[in-house]
C-alpha cells in the first residue's frame, strides 16, 4: 500500500524501470514498435554441472584436444611443398611475414624428411609420423587453419577462448557451461598437463574467465599422485570423514542460503562435494593397472620416449569413457617452437606423440566411442618456409606462421580420410578453404548441437558468447560427415 504522502508520479519515479522507461514503452507501442521491456533480474541464477539438452541433435558428446603447444612445422609434417626443396638455400621469391626480423633470413629451407601417401585416402605424412599414417583413413586433415596473430599468446587465446585478449572463458568451459556433464563424480573438464612444464599462458588456457568458477578446468597429472590432496589424512578416513563432511555440508548450505546466487561460493561448495566423491571415482578412472598389457603397449607405455604422453592419452580415453565432457592434453611449453635446431628437435617431438595420438584414435574406434568423441590434434601455429637462425645446418630453424597451418580431427561428426583446404605453394598462407578460429569454434559448437547465438552468458548487462558477434564465422560443412 502506498504511503498517504506518496503520489503515483513519485511511485513510478522510485521504481527500477522509472517513468522514462514506462513512457518510452508506451510511445513505442503507439508507433507500432512492440519492444520488449527489459526486466531486472529479481533472483540471481544458480549454476550446476547436471546434463543439459542441446539445441539440436548432437553428433559429438565429448572432446579430447591434443594440443601441441609451440607450433608444429606443418610443411615438415603433413603439408608437403616440393618447391621448397627445389629452391633450398635460394632467396625466397615472394613476400614473407616475419615474426622475429632480427633472426630472419630470406633463404628458403627445404624439408629434410621424405613424405609418402597413407591409407586408401592417400593422405600425406612425413617419415617423422609413421603412426599418423596408420589412422589416415579415420581423420580429417585441415591444411588451411589461420588465426592471423603471429605470436604464441595471442594465437593460443584465439584458439582456446575465441578472442586474442586475456580474461575470457576457454572452449572447455563453454561446453561444460552449455551441456553439463554425464558424470557427477568426476570433473566435467579435465586438463592433463606435461611434467616438462605448463604451456605458454599457463592456466589461462583452461580458465573459466568470467563464467562461474564451476566451469574451470581441473588439472590432473600424468604421474602419481595424479590429483593432489585427494586422499584424506589417515585419522579422518572412514566414518570420521563422513561425519565431518556432513557437518561441513550443513554449514555450507546454511551459509549459501544467506548469500543466494553467489557463484564463487556455489562453485566452492560444489568442488568440496565433488572432491569427496572423487576419492573413489577419480582413483578408479585414473588407475591404469586395470588396462590390459596390449592396450598399454598400444599407447607406448612400454617405451621411455612415449610413456608420458601415452599415459595421458590413455587417461583421456578413460575419462571420456566415464562421462567427462572435455579433456585437454598439453605438450610442454614450446616443445614445438623450433626457431633453431629443427633437424634435431622436430624428430624428438614427433617421437613423443606420434604413437600415443594414433593409439587414442584406434582405441576409441574399437570401443565404439569415436563416433561421439571429437579428437583434435594441432598447435596454435605452423612455421615459415625460410631459414631462421642461419648459423649452420644443425642450428637452423623456422619462425612462427599463423597465416596457414594444419590440424587434424577425428570422430564426432568429422569426415574420415579427408583432406581439406590448402596453403600456397610455399606453405606460407592459407589460400583455399580458409578456416579461422571463429570457424573452428562454430563448427565444434554445431557438432555438439549448440547455437553460438544462444550459448551466451550475461555480463555487465550484455550477452557474451564464445564467438565474437562482430566476427564472420561459418560452420565448415565440407569437413563434416
Amino acid at each position: 500500500m502506498l504511503d498517504q504522502t506518496s503520489s503515483r508520479r513519485h511511485f513510478l519515479a522510485a521504481q527500477a524501470l522509472g517513468l522514462g522507461s514506462v513512457a518510452l514503452t508506451w510511445l513505442m507501442r503507439q508507433d507500432g514498435v512492440h519492444a520488449e521491456t527489459v526486466r531486472p533480474e529479481l533472483e540471481k541464477k544458480s549454476y550446476d554441472l547436471l546434463p543439459k539438452p542441446s539445441v539440436s541433435e548432437p553428433q559429438a558428446r565429448a572432446m579430447i584436444s591434443l594440443f601441441m603447444q609451440g607450433g608444429p612445422s606443418h610443411i615438415d609434417l603433413c603439408d608437403p611443398k616440393p618447391v621448397l626443396n627445389q629452391l633450398d638455400g635460394q632467396k625466397f621469391p615472394g613476400d614473407i611475414k616475419y615474426d622475429n626480423a632480427a633472426e630472419a633470413s630470406s633463404r628458403v629451407l627445404g624439408c629434410p624428411w621424405r613424405f609418402r601417401k597413407h591409407g586408401d585416402c592417400g593422405m600425406d605424412f612425413s617419415e617423422l609420423l609413421p603412426h599418423f599414417g596408420e589412422i589416415a583413413d579415420d581423420i580429417t586433415l585441415i591444411r588451411s587453419m589461420t588465426t592471423g596473430v603471429n605470436n604464441h599468446g595471442e594465437s593460443l587465446y584465439a584458439l582456446n577462448t575465441g578472442r586474442t585478449q586475456a580474461g575470457r572463458p576457454s572452449l572447455g568451459s563453454w561446453l561444460t557451461y552449455g551441456l553439463g556433464t554425464e558424470s557427477q563424480d568426476l570433473p566435467a573438464y579435465v586438463v592433463l598437463t606435461d611434467p616438462g612444464g605448463l604451456p605458454v599462458l599457463g592456466t589461462h588456457n583452461w580458465s573459466n574467465g568470467w563464467l562461474p568458477a564451476l566451469y574451470q578446468g581441473t588439472v590432473a597429472r600424468s604421474r602419481e599422485p595424479r590429483i593432489l590432496n585427494l586422499d584424506p589424512p589417515p585419522q579422518l578416513k572412514g566414518l570420521p570423514q563422513e561425519r565431518y563432511l556432513e557437518y561441513v555440508a550443513k554449514l555450507n548450505r546454511e551459509h549459501l542460503a544467506r548469500h543466494p546466487g553467489e557463484t564463487d561460493l556455489e562453485a566452492r561448495i560444489a568442488s568440496y562435494e565433488l572432491a569427496a566423491r572423487m576419492q573413489t571415482a577419480a582413483k578408479e578412472a585414473l588407475d591404469l593397472s586395470q588396462e590390459t598389457e596390449a592396450t598399454q603397449k598400444l599407447y607406448g607405455l612400454d617405451n621411455d620416449k612415449t610413456r608420458d604422453f601415452g599415459t595421458r592419452c590413455l587417461l583421456a580415453r578413460r575419462l571420456i569413457e566415464r562421462g567427462v565432457r572435455f579433456v585437454s592434453v598439453y605438450s610442454f611449453a614450446q616443445m614445438w617452437d623450433h626457431h633453431g635446431g629443427l633437424r634435431g628437435g622436430l624428430p624428438q617431438a614427433c617421437l613423443r606423440v606420434d604413437q600415443p595420438c594414433a593409439a587414442l584414435v584406434k582405441d576409441l574406434k574399437q570401443r565404439g566411442l569415436l563416433d561421439s568423441t571429437v579428437v583434435h590434434w594441432g598447435g596454435e601455429m605452423g612455421r615459415l618456409p625460410v631459414i631462421q637462425n642461419d648459423t649452420g645446418p644443425d642450428r637452423v630453424g623456422r619462425d612462427h606462421n599463423t597465416y596457414g597451418f594444419s590440424s587434424w580431427f577425428a570422430g564426432g561428426g568429422f569426415k574420415a580420410g579427408h583432406t581439406y583446404g590448402a596453403t600456397d605453394e610455399f606453405g606460407h598462407r592459407a589460400v583455399e578453404g580458409i578456416v579461422t578460429h571463429h570457424d573452428y569454434h562454430a563448427t565444434l559448437l554445431h557438432l555438439f548441437g549448440l547455437d553460438p547465438k544462444q550459448l551466451t552468458f550475461t555480463r555487465n548487462a550484455a550477452p557474451q558468447s564464445l564467438i565474437d558477434a562482430t566476427a564472420t564465422a561459418r560452420i565448415v560443412r565440407e569437413v563434416l560427415a
